[in-house]
């Protein structure tokens, strides 16, 4: 499984970016994503940067990291999926509106 880690970019060099997540600086390639300057925040895999995301959007993905950090070291989770717990579940488009024309099954 691949996790996305949100990384800002402080310098870029042709295709390739100096990168921080906070604690530690990576250098990643920036070929699907040429439209991101320094400043930006990126969703990184595996040493590539896949999306130009905000702050938030960055800041609430590193919160759920550590909380999965903390609960696999024996921890707890805290507030690191404080963003879903006023959220109501909600389905798919496509199978709300089955649900609404009144299937059940598939």
């Amino acid at each position: 499984m691949c996790v996305g880690l949100p990384m800002r970019i402080l310098s870029v060099d042709g295709i390739a970016a100096r990168a921080s997540d906070g604690a530690d600086e990576a250098l990643i390639d920036l070929s699907l994503t040429p439209q991101a300057r320094p400043g930006d925040w990126v969703l990184t895999f595996l040493g590539s940067a896949r999306a130009v995301i905000d702050a938030d959007e960055a800041q609430k993905i590193a919160a759920a990291l550590a909380g999965l950090r903390a609960v696999m070291a024996g921890g707890e989770l805290g507030d690191a999926f404080a963003d879903l717990d006023a959220r109501t579940p909600s389905l798919p488009p496509h199978l709300q509106a089955a649900l609404d024309a009144g299937q059940s099954q598939g």
